[in-house]
């Protein structure tokens, strides 16, 4: 089954499901026990054996060595324990009214609903160190405010996932980047180009992203023109309506309170600003600190960002911003929830986003062994296609590996050094487009796929259903992939980067324009 055409079975069935039942835990079960069953040639006790093993191993390293960090997972630890911590200082930032107070703060100086959209599209923007950080930190921020402005979750997880991966995929400054600069420096060695180094080449490949542009583009005219499509005009509805901001009939939210407790009247702005200030400078500073320490020779800021441990450091910043979260509530006068609540209660309300992490990287451990990413990256090979269409054949190659297996970087991982090694055989100055079109790819399906792990992580940030994200946010991303495939055409007839470029603006801009145009403005019920 390895390899072959079955192995695309278990991803194609658990996003059938997913579709189809909106039950994301259950779709992914049933995922991995089809695809351990298709791995142990459907022997009962050698599939529960394995999927036994998939689950330990997401915790457990070298189980002879449990008294040591070494016998634990620990970046999966770490990463679930800032989950944990980021919903502690929430659960605080929220019990000491902190939240309250930015949200009556915000309201009066951010006028209208446009205002309020844009602000997570900027802070997404601004905020381009690293997916994970980006994702969780831009719904702290926006979500006092949006909730306000009655924004449904889904749409502001959709300006926060539409923004983290492509954002930090452009740019060099970021865990993303450094990964990314590394990989191509191997690319061209293997391949023998000397024509720039692979800085150089990762800044000319980014114009050549059209995807992220496009994409980009739409958080924008969501933001400013209300253009809520497919299942997005749904959740706006109901929520201008009826001022609920997620669906009642999904149960546990991620990241969601749930208004367990009640403010404290005394809250201040800073009971929600300290908290995230510390977050912010406690993680960026320990990316600093583990990226110097992992650093062999003199460390650059490059170098810096491509050996720091992103989870270790999202762990220190979520420790910290929690102490000084509860320090902060501990010495409000007045009554006060109890803090064993407000820690349970944080606590519980990230326990939905560590279950289907979990899920996740079980179904794309079994993803992997399948090998069907390998399948889809010798689908290109095999190919005997025209050079014109080579940026666009790996543009859509990528997209489906990266939805189907749920991760960006494990696709990139395959195809970068695959579609340099083609385009350096059949035209070379088609390498940094390909290239370019390996990422637009990587992060398009990214955007569909419910087991990547920052579109669950984006959906946590905001405190909404996982599935409604992920539904809510395909319209918009097919959207840009159309206009980015055909832009990924004429690059490769044409030879040109800022023609197909503004090609695909043009494009997302008139389908955003003539959706404004011709769909009805939301009509509230006063009644």
């Amino acid at each position: 089954m390895e390899g072959t055409i079955y192995s695309l079975i278990p991803a194609i069935l658990m996003l059938i499901l997913v579709i189809a039942t909106r039950r994301v835990i259950l779709s992914l079960g049933i995922g991995i026990i089809v695809g351990a069953l298709l791995l142990y040639q459907f022997n009962f006790m050698d599939t529960v054996a394995a999927i036994w093993t998939m689950f330990y191993e997401i915790f457990i390293a070298d189980a002879s060595s449990l008294l040591s960090l070494e016998g634990w997972n620990m970046g999966n630890i770490y990463l679930f324990l800032f989950l944990i911590f980021l919903g502690i200082a929430t659960a605080f930032m929220t019990a000491s009214g902190g939240s309250k107070a930015f949200g009556e703060w915000a309201i009066n100086r951010i006028k209208t609903r446009r205002g309020a959209q844009a602000v997570p599209a900027y802070l997404g923007i601004i905020i381009f160190i690293d997916d994970y950080f980006n994702a969780l930190a831009v719904g702290q921020v926006s979500r006092p405010l949006t909730d306000r402005y009655k924004i449904s979750r889904a749409k502001l997880a959709y300006f926060i996932d539409s923004t983290s991966a492509p954002v930090t995929v452009i740019s060099p400054i970021s865990s993303w980047g450094a990964y990314i600069i590394g990989t191509i420096g191997s690319i061209l060695v293997a391949n023998e180009i000397s024509d720039y180094q692979p800085l150089e080449a990762f800044v000319k490949m980014i114009p050549a992203n059209f995807y992220v542009f496009a994409a980009l583009l739409l958080v924008f005219m969501a933001a400013y023109m209300k253009l809520d499509i497919g299942p997005m005009r749904k959740h706006e509805k109901r929520a201008l309506e009826t001022g609920e901001l997620t669906d009642p009939s999904r149960g546990d939210i991620p990241g969601d309170l749930n208004d367990e407790f009640k403010s404290h009247t005394n809250g201040r702005i800073y009971h929600l600003l300290v908290p995230i200030a510390v977050l912010i400078l406690g993680t960026v500073s320990a990316m600093v600190v583990t990226g110097i320490q992992n650093t062999d020779g003199s460390a650059t800021l490059l170098s810096i960002f491509e050996n720091t441990d992103v989870n270790i450091s999202l762990f220190t910043g979520g420790l910290l911003s929690v102490i000084g979260a509860a320090l902060l509530y501990v010495s409000q006068p007045g009554p006060k929830s109890k803090i064993t609540n407000v820690l349970w209660e944080g606590t519980k309300a990230m326990l939905p986003a560590i279950y289907i992490l979990v899920f996740a990287w079980m179904i794309g451990t079994v993803i992997d062994q399948l090998g069907t990413g390998e399948y889809l990256a010798n689908l290109v090979e095999q190919a005997s296609i025209s050079p014109a269409f080579l940026p666009f054949l790996i543009f859509l190659v990528s997209g489906f590996m990266a939805l189907g297996t749920g991760t960006s970087w494990g696709t990139f991982g395959i195809m970068l050094p695959i579609a340099g090694e083609i385009a350096a055989v059949t035209d070379v100055s088609l390498v940094l487009p390909a290239l370019s079109a390996v990422l637009a790819g990587a992060v398009f399906g990214d955007h569909c796929s419910p087991i990547s792990d920052t579109t669950i992580l984006s959906s946590t940030g905001a405190g909404s259903n996982h599935i409604d994200h992920v539904l809510t946010q395909l319209p918009y991303a097919m959207i840009a992939a159309t206009a980015a495939g055909i832009g990924y055409l004429v690059l490769g007839f044409s030879g040109q980067v800022l023609l197909p470029l503004i090609l695909t603006l043009v494009i997302v801009a008139a389908i955003g324009l003539l959706i404004h145009l011709f769909s009805p403005a939301i009509q509230v019920n006063k009644q």
